[in-house]
Parts: structure tokens; C-alpha cells; sequence
């Protein structure tokens, strides 16, 4: 999974955080203006960004009326995690990759880790 650009990592905040209410290109021009009052984007700029998250598998669409409804095909945990498991797969020593990201946690992210560990698998 590629990272995302800038407009594109807006974009999936903006739909992350409306959870599966589906949205429209429209309304993902208006929450991105009213996160940045200063940003005034063409509805074509965001039309385009949209339809290539939706290409690159980061969105579902089912069309309504004459246009498509917009939700994230996943969470942005699990966008996360699998961001994280390609970084991890592309080192040849996945121990030691881990071991940096665990130094890197503060105390009660180690807890919360373990606690997760501890878990028996769903």
C-alpha cells in the first residue's frame, strides 16, 4: 500500500472520521473546507482525488442518483497496520525493525501492547 499524498491523506482523515456514513464528492469538498477555512478546492481537484483513492482500492462507491457515495474500504487502524506490515516486510531483519518501534513507545503504549498480547486471537 502506497502512502498517501497530502490532499489524499486529508481526503481519508475527512472520510475516516465520518465512519461508514457514505459521502458524496461534495460533501468531501465542504469537510475539507471547513477543516481548513484558507483551502478553496475546484470540485473537479476533489472529484479527481476521490476517484483515484477509489482506483487505488482505499474507498468503496455506490452511485446515487447521478453520482457516487464515498466510504473508506477500511479503518484507519487497519490502514495502519497494513502500512506497517509492508515497511516491516521490506526489511531483511523484522526483529530488529520491531525492537526500534517498541523503544520508541512510551511506557503505557508497552503496556497496552503486551495487554493486546496477552489476548487470545478473535
Amino acid at each position: 500500500m502506497r502512502r498517501l499524498g497530502q490532499l489524499e491523506a486529508a481526503v481519508m482523515e475527512l472520510l475516516w472520521s465520518r465512519g461508514d456514513v457514505e459521502t458524496s464528492v461534495r460533501e468531501v469538498m465542504e469537510g475539507l473546507e471547513e477543516q481548513d477555512g484558507a483551502r478553496r478546492l475546484a470540485y473537479t481537484t476533489v472529484l479527481t482525488v476521490v476517484d483515484n483513492l477509489h482506483s487505488k482500492g482505499y474507498l468503496t462507491r455506490r452511485r446515487v442518483g447521478r453520482a457516487y457515495a464515498y466510504t473508506p474500504r477500511c479503518s484507519r487502524e487497519e490502514h495502519t497496520a497494513q502500512v506497517m506490515g509492508e515497511a516491516l516486510a521490506a526489511s531483511s531483519d523484522r526483529g530488529a525493525v520491531l525492537l526500534r518501534l517498541v523503544d520508541q513507545l512510551t511506557a503505557a503504549e508497552v503496556a497496552e501492547l503486551r495487554a493486546a498480547l496477552d489476548e487470545p486471537p478473535a
